[in-house]
């Protein structure tokens, strides 16, 4: 009887969770889609980069539709970086660093925006001890 007993309270022991748990988790889930997020506007800003690039360095004709398409969608990002170099001309392709500048630095501006919002993460007890010592 005694031996029934103590599982019983074993038992409860183990399937009870801190209250943290519940809430943690529900922030970490946020802190997730939060991440995938701005990983996947990144992802759509560099295709877009990456095309302009690409179809720049082709010497794409800029009156074909889906050429045309990139170039306005893209410019608004490659705008701000468009004076930091000259471009560079052979035949009719167009090696344009503002693009490849452009592209390195929303890359930086995403992996700091993930970092920022890894401080929001809530610190659990067991991590604190893992990380503290």
């Amino acid at each position: 009887m005694d031996n029934n007993t103590d599982n019983t309270e074993n038992s409860k022991i183990e399937t009870e969770k801190p209250a943290y748990t519940e809430n943690s988790y529900k922030t970490k889930k946020v802190i997730f889609r939060a991440h995938q997020l701005v990983w996947y506007i990144l992802g759509i800003i560099e295709v877009l980069l990456a095309f302009r690039f690409i179809l720049k360095l082709a010497a794409a004709n800029p009156g074909s539709g889906f050429v045309s398409f990139i170039y306005s969608t893209s410019n608004v990002f490659s705008q701000p970086f468009s004076s930091i170099f000259h471009v560079t001309v052979t035949y009719n392709s167009v090696f344009e660093w503002s693009t490849l500048v452009a592209m390195f630095v929303y890359l930086v501006i995403a992996y700091g925006i993930v970092k920022l919002i890894q401080l929001v993460n809530p610190a659990t007890p067991d991590k604190v001890k893992e990380t503290i010592g």
